[in-house]
């Protein structure tokens, strides 16, 4: 896993977030990983291949019995960033 470092963050911000941990029963560290896993993976978001399959259903393009197989070969892992090394 990636460590990373924070700089010049506002003590009020640090304050804030150490409450909030607080309140969530976890350290401030468990309480940013959480913060930042929220805001990279928000519940509502929609991905481009059920957006299109949602699409091609509503267009009478796949059947109920396409969608589940495209469904069923779907990666379901999270995508990784792309590394340029």
């Amino acid at each position: 896993m990636a460590n990373v470092n924070v700089r010049n963050l506002p003590d009020e911000v640090h304050r804030a977030i150490r409450i909030q941990a607080a309140h969530h029963g976890r350290s401030t560290e468990a309480e940013i990983r959480d913060i930042l896993e929220r805001a990279t993976k928000p519940e509502g978001r929609v991905k481009l291949g059920s957006l299109l399959a949602s699409i091609a259903r509503e267009a009478g393009g796949l059947t109920d019995e396409e969608h589940s197989l495209f469904e069923s070969a779907r990666i379901k892992s999270p995508a990784r960033a792309v590394s340029i090394e």
